[in-house]
């Protein structure tokens, strides 16, 4: 065996104790510690401030040249990146440093969203518990994505922040640590990375995750191996085509600039097995048709709902109500989609899944969300709106569990794949 093909072997298991997602908080107070302990190798600065204030650590390990630079938290209700960033921390320091090579690991690149889901780490990580402190900022309001020349709005102070880490560092390797709640796992890269498809996915097989072979993010894109999936490069004019979240216009395309290819890295919290099966599907028009509906009438319904959330809570909790209202507008135009093409498509049982859970998981979010806005207002509508957005939740996690089988991952097994696929991204790389 050349070294060539021993760097490129996903490594053994790195940590089996059980765990948890870590807050923000608890993860910063850990960098310090670490930081302390290794002088030598390792050192924490701040790299900005969010919207609220809030600072934005930088753990960085080693010294060399050549950087890889690792985003932990960018989305709020996705706590496995601060989590995977901390943990690779760990797992650097316990090795001998690579010549050359220099890891850079933001810990939290949306503290304020962060802030907003703290609640469900403190106690049991159950999904009704998840739910009842979800929060998801609308994309607008997501730190990776940048808006277009033309939007009349500058970019966030936590978007500058990380592009200018990676105007500082120019990253051959950035990787984004991201997570699904209901799913597989799967890559998607901006340029592809020889020999990484098939060890991230033999990673996933060792972490006993199914591999999402044809997952909704990627609809459309390229995919040299299943579970690994290259982003569109920008069209002529640099603009999104569909949504605002078209990776064009995202820091993921930033680190181009300088050569470096950046790496999104999904991992699910509950597995979905079914999104691993390539087999056609037996019923698409029916399967795809009440995944349609059910998602254009919920929307519909909590619509209405929405509407009775009063003026000044609107006010206080303003990322919540501006993130339902624009989950739920994107819904018809995902529905329209779904009954216009993809019913008259074949298509595999993994993406007529991925349509299930999405008519499941989206009413889930919003009707989640609204209990909380409505939690401290009476009135007899206002009742009735509690008790419809928790029915919804009710009717939606049932479908979850006993439709499609929805199991936790433990949070050990989800660090353990996140780690290793960002370590066997470098080497691929290098």
């Amino acid at each position: 065996m050349t070294d060539t093909d021993r760097r490129a072997r996903p490594c053994r298991p790195l940590d089996t104790r059980p765990a948890r997602y870590p807050t923000v908080a608890q993860a910063e107070t850990a960098a310090r510690r670490l930081a302390r302990r290794h002088p030598q190798r390792c050192r924490l600065r701040e790299v900005g401030r969010s919207r609220a204030g809030r600072p934005l650590l930088l753990l960085s390990v080693d010294r060399g040249p050549r950087a890889v630079l690792v985003v932990g938290g960018p989305h709020p209700n996705e706590p496995i990146g601060t989590a995977g960033a901390l943990r690779l921390a760990e797992v650097l320091l316990a090795r001998q440093p690579r010549p050359g090579l220099s890891w850079h690991l933001l810990l939290c690149l949306d503290p304020d969203g962060a802030a907003l889901n703290a609640g469900w780490l403190d106690g049991s990580l159950t999904m009704r518990r998840h739910y009842e402190h979800f929060f998801r900022p609308s994309f607008e309001e997501q730190p990776e994505l940048l808006p277009a020349a033309d939007a009349g709005r500058p970019p966030m102070p936590e978007s500058l922040a990380l592009t200018g880490l990676i105007d500082e560092l120019r990253p051959f390797l950035q990787c984004s640590l991201h997570g699904v709640d209901f799913g597989g796992a799967f890559i998607q890269l901006t340029a592809p990375v020889p020999r990484l498809p098939g060890l991230f996915a033999s990673s996933v097989r060792r972490a006993g995750l199914p591999l999402d072979i044809d997952p909704f993010d990627a609809f459309g894109w390229a995919s040299p191996s299943p579970g690994t999936y290259l982003m569109p490069a920008a069209d002529g004019a640099g603009r999104s085509r569909v949504l605002p979240d078209e990776p064009e216009l995202s820091t993921w395309s930033y680190a181009r600039r300088y050569g470096g290819v950046t790496a999104v890295l999904e991992v699910p919290m509950w597995a979905v097995d079914a999104v691993g099966d390539g087999r056609p599907h037996p019923a698409v028009e029916r399967a795809v048709g009440a995944a349609a509906r059910t998602l254009r009438e919920r929307a519909e319904e909590l619509s209405g709902l929405l509407a009775q959330v009063p003026a000044h809570t609107g006010a206080r909790y303003g990322p919540l109500v501006r993130t339902a209202g624009f989950t739920l507008e994107v819904c018809p135009p995902v529905a329209d989609e779904w009954l216009a093409r993809w019913c008259a498509e074949p298509l595999t049982v993994s993406r007529v899944t991925t349509a299930g859970i999405v008519a499941a998981r989206i009413p889930l979010r919003v009707a989640s969300m609204l209990l909380r806005l409505l939690a401290d207002t009476g009135g007899p509508a206002v009742e009735a709106a509690r008790g419809r957005a928790r029915d919804i939740v009710t009717e939606s996690l049932g479908r979850l569990r006993h439709r499609f089988g929805a199991r936790w991952v433990p949070v050990q097994d989800q660090l353990a794949h996140q780690v290793r696929a960002v370590l066997t991204a470098a080497d691929c790389l290098l």
